[in-house]
């Protein structure tokens, strides 16, 4: 990578600044990485300066729908009247839902009940109750920058054994960001969060993961959480990514509903847990965009 830069030049990614200040020693390490066969990340999925400023930006405005909406989460609620306040909140914080129409999804929010995975389509006929676990999963592009973010809420009074499962699913999401730092790999979080799910008698989903975010909704890398320490993609400073595994109560099988196309839920019908926080791997460690 390097050799294709003078030292003096300007660099690459458009700070502006000489290249053997900014991005030199970046290209200068990956390069060795690659030379020793590791999968590494392609210099378009660095974030530069400025678009890591309006990616934190969208994250201010994702949180801030999440904080929003936790009143609304009760008892009776329909899922359709959640998501029409998630579509309003969004617009009043000047940005616009990145579900809303992706692929042909129809709403502005994924709501996830119970046994659904994730994809949960928000509906006028589907009522949250007392006991259930909720996973609302909203996603904001802001001047052209994208986040995304999730949270389980407990609507009144849950079991134990819920409870239990949305405690441990954040557990996994913070143990695998405490994974994130530069010239480690993506593995590692992965393999972090399957070892404690697995500990509390919990599987991993496999067939759903992660992703690159920022500049589109969704860019590489994926992110997997059945995969071993030392393996995947270097992580590199200017990375960003969500972090969102799918933690089931039972057995990971999952399904998809055929009649929507979209909701995914859990073959033995057992509870799943999901929080999903968008991060950037930074010259010291990480930062959390959005959560």
């Amino acid at each position: 990578m390097s050799d294709k830069f003078g030292r003096n030049d300007l660099c690459w990614c458009g700070s502006g600044r000489k290249y053997k200040k900014c991005h030199f020693f970046i290209d200068e390490q990956i390069e060795i990485y690659r030379l020793r066969g590791y999968e590494v990340p392609h210099r378009k999925l660095l974030k530069t300066k400025q678009q890591i400023e309006g990616i934190r930006e969208s994250g201010k405005r994702n949180i801030a729908l999440l904080n929003f909406i936790e009143n609304y989460v009760v008892d009776g609620v329909s899922t359709e009247e959640i998501d029409q306040l998630i579509f309003e909140k969004t617009k009043e914080l000047g940005g616009i839902p990145a579900d809303l129409h992706y692929e042909g999804y129809p709403k502005s929010s994924c709501i996830s009940i119970n046994d659904v995975v994730c994809h949960g389509i928000p509906s006028e006929r589907v009522f949250l109750q007392d006991g259930d676990i909720v996973n609302i999963d909203v996603s904001t592009i802001y001047k052209g920058f994208f986040s995304d973010s999730s949270r389980m809420f407990c609507v009144g009074s849950v079991s134990a054994e819920k409870q239990k499962l949305v405690n441990i699913a954040k557990e996994c999401v913070e143990l695998g960001i405490e994974q994130v730092k530069p010239w480690t790999f993506l593995g590692d979080i992965g393999q972090a969060v399957n070892d404690h799910a697995k500990n509390n008698g919990y599987s991993v989903v496999k067939e759903i993961g992660g992703h690159g975010i920022g500049v589109q909704f969704h860019e590489d890398p994926w992110v997997g959480y059945v995969t071993k320490r030392g393996t995947g993609m270097l992580l590199v400073p200017g990375l960003v990514f969500t972090v969102e595994p799918m933690i089931n109560m039972g057995k990971a099988n999952i399904v998809a509903d055929t009649s929507d196309n979209w909701a995914i839920y859990t073959v033995d019908g057992k509870p799943s847990a999901q929080w999903e926080k968008t991060v950037l791997v930074t010259e010291t460690g990480h930062e959390v965009l959005a959560y």
